[in-house]
């Protein structure tokens, strides 16, 4: 078995691929690996809050509307409304901008669904399990003729940092398949929106959510940490395939 790593910077974070492969084919994990990068570059360029000519971007300044854009981008923004329903608002794609301002902002989902779209790009590997670990955010994901025993078959070992103690690892999540979140304000201070209260959220701590996606495990990650008692109500009866807890 071999095992072999890669890592690009996009989407404002190093993005690192693992390929576990008993398959000695490289050509072909070489070919999947570039695929799930190109996949990650395009969806930065069309929801980047930081690009000018993103649609995303042109949406926020008003050069054109949602119904305007691609029929991709109009479902991530049903996504969205989905997702900040499912949480009793808790999650929203409405953020304040530096000056003050509530925009269109998908970010919070965005990344994690385009991690599951870059995965699809590594499914298909003969023989091989694989993780993308996105700025701590992780997806695993195996081939479905992998035998569920034996070493190909071993669960990815997911080390969840101590928000308290920064550098050090407080547990480690075992994980075969499915998507392991981490929101917190550890690492980027108070960068999570409690949009019922209009404030930043500033506490210490971390929440993590693991689920069968990753889009689903970070818009739970974020509406868990902000939210409250009806938000965790709202979880246990909305997401039976996920599990969660804090730090």
């Amino acid at each position: 078995m071999t095992k072999r790593v890669w890592v690009e910077h996009l989407m404002g974070m190093p993005i690192s691929i693992h390929v576990r492969s008993s398959d000695p084919d490289h050509e072909l994990v070489d070919r999947a690996v570039a695929a799930a990068y190109a996949e990650l570059v395009r969806v930065d360029q069309w929801y980047s809050t930081y690009r000018e000519d993103s649609w995303v971007s042109r949406v926020r300044c008003g050069e054109i509307a949602l119904g305007s854009c691609p029929p991709e981008v109009q479902d991530v923004a049903a996504q969205c409304a989905r997702a900040q329903e499912a949480t009793g608002g808790a999650f929203t794609p409405w953020l304040p901008d530096p000056d003050g301002v509530v925009r269109f902002d998908p970010t919070g989902l965005v990344k994690g669904w385009a991690i599951d779209r870059a995965g699809q790009q590594l499914a298909g590997l003969p023989g091989a399990a694989w993780s993308v670990n996105a700025g701590g955010d992780v997806l695993v994901g195996r081939h479905r003729h992998v035998p569920p025993t034996g070493a190909d078959a071993a669960p990815w070992r997911i080390g969840i940092e101590d928000p308290r103690r920064p550098g050090t690892i407080a547990t480690v999540v075992p994980v075969a398949t499915g998507g392991v979140a981490t929101s917190g304000t550890a690492a980027r201070g108070a960068h999570l929106y409690d949009p019922r209260t209009g404030q930043w959220v500033g506490r210490s701590g971390s929440t993590t959510v693991v689920g069968p996606t990753l889009v689903e495990a970070d818009i739970w990650a974020t509406a868990l940490f902000v939210g409250d008692a009806d938000t965790a109500r709202r979880f246990a009866q909305a997401a039976a395939s996920c599990s969660a807890f804090s730090l």
